[in-house]
């Protein structure tokens, strides 16, 4: 069985989660195998395209127009629930598969790590990781960087030892929330990458209250076709260095308002009722498949 996940042109923590979550889950099961293809954390329905003579196993997986197209479930769909009651309506699913992200699984399997509270962190999109100017807002906020394209199990360690954690980055704030960090939320600066965090946390009973930030560079605030002149012409980029510095002073005031503000944090029992039903969904596939 093959695991299904996105990678852009950097890693990016809540589709690398895939990798870290599924094995410690399901154990020894992923291969290169393709008659069975297994769809978990992330907005991956109908982005790739999957051969129809294949199993495609959802556990958990969203879907997004703006991101690919609405599949043909005819073909060999296996759906065993999907990220939330958005995703089942665009798809034609019972409201009943809408269970949640799977990345709150993570709370049953960093239950007996260590915690020390001691950081305020700020979690950007990978997109505006990449393409701003992050490390110096954070320094300048008084802030702690959580990279989204670092390796998964230190961004986990990192995250253990948050209080707060402000991000942009959606499963930033699921992984927070599900290892109860409190956390505020950031509107992405692209609008697509939105309506996936209100499918994640209405079912939860979380009220989101997204903060905004200010672009910290110039690429950040463009278009990839501003990205890629400004790539092409360095001395563009130095002219303009005194406008980011302007940028950078002042998404380090706004990311520091946005540390100060009331945190979210779901209900911890609809936040286990939810893990367990998971749970449960997880044990059936495993009789069904003997893994073990």
């Amino acid at each position: 069985m093959r695991l299904i996940h996105w990678r852009g042109e950097r890693p990016n923590f809540g589709d690398e989660l895939n990798l870290w979550l599924w094995p410690r889950l399901f154990g020894a099961v992923f291969d290169d195998d393709d008659s069975t293809l297994f769809l978990g954390i992330g907005s991956i329905i109908g982005v790739h395209d999957l051969p129809s003579a294949a199993r495609k196993l959802v556990f958990g997986a969203g879907f997004v127009p703006d991101y690919g197209r609405r599949p043909d479930l005819a073909q060999g769909w296996d759906i065993r629930f999907v990220r939330g009651p958005r995703t089942a309506r665009l798809l034609g699913l019972s409201a009943s598969l809408a269970l949640g992200d799977p990345g709150v699984l993570v709370r049953r399997l960093l239950a007996d790590r260590p915690r020390a509270a001691e950081l305020v962190g700020f979690m950007p999109h990978w997109e505006s990781a990449v393409r701003g100017n992050w490390q110096a807002v954070c320094a300048r906020a008084g802030v702690t960087l959580v990279d989204p394209t670092a390796p998964v199990e230190q961004t986990l360690a990192t995250l253990l030892r948050t209080q707060l954690l402000v991000t942009e980055a959606m499963h930033g704030a699921i992984v927070a929330d599900a290892l109860r960090v409190p956390w505020v939320p950031v509107l992405p600066f692209d609008p697509r990458n939105r309506a996936k965090w209100e499918e994640w946390a209405g079912p939860l009973g979380i009220d989101l209250r997204p903060h905004r930030l200010a672009a910290s560079s110039l690429q950040e605030l463009g278009s990839d076709r501003l990205e890629r002149f400004l790539r092409r012409h360095p001395s563009v980029v130095r002219a303009l260095a005194p406008v980011e510095r302007v940028q950078i002073a002042r998404a380090a005031a706004w990311l520091a308002r946005a540390a100060r503000a009331e945190p979210s944090l779901s209900d911890e029992r609809a936040l286990d009722r939810q893990i367990a039903r998971m749970e449960e969904e997880a044990a059936r596939l495993r009789r069904e498949e003997g893994w073990g």
